[in-house]
């Protein structure tokens, strides 16, 4: 994501997150994508559906961004999208840690291995245990 980029590049660490989510939402909005910021998500429970959560951006539909200022990234800020991600039926998200000199060593991408409907729809189990690919 160029955008994340060129925010890194104009502000450098040290600043609070909201500041880097509005200069990334300034920079969506100039390279004419769509976005939602500060979206706000219902988290399935079995039958139920839980409000309360945000996510930091949603690009296109398509691709969750979470922004965080932290010493380093975590295992669980990892695990932190992967959920957000099962959550919106998504299959990718950038985790973005802004305090970080050099952007390369604060940029992950996550990708959610398919879910259920995904992997049934691709493969499936003949009685052999052999792995067919369906048309």
């Amino acid at each position: 994501m160029d955008c994340a980029f060129t925010v890194h590049r104009a502000l450098g660490p040290g600043f609070r997150e909201k500041i880097y989510v509005r200069a990334l939402c300034l920079e969506l909005d100039a390279q004419k994508l769509k976005f939602e910021t500060d979206k706000n998500i219902l988290v399935r429970y079995k039958q139920w559906q839980i409000p309360g959560q945000t996510v930091d951006l949603l690009v296109e539909s398509s691709v969750l961004v979470e922004a965080k200022v932290v010493p380093r990234l975590r295992p669980m800020h990892r695990l932190q999208v992967l959920s957000y991600l099962k959550t919106l039926n998504l299959r990718i998200g950038l985790l973005i840690n802004f305090n970080v000199p050099v952007l390369e060593d604060g940029f992950k991408r996550v990708i959610r291995q398919g879910g259920t409907a995904e992997r049934h729809a691709l493969t499936r189990r003949t009685t052999t245990g052999r792995l067919n690919e369906e048309a």
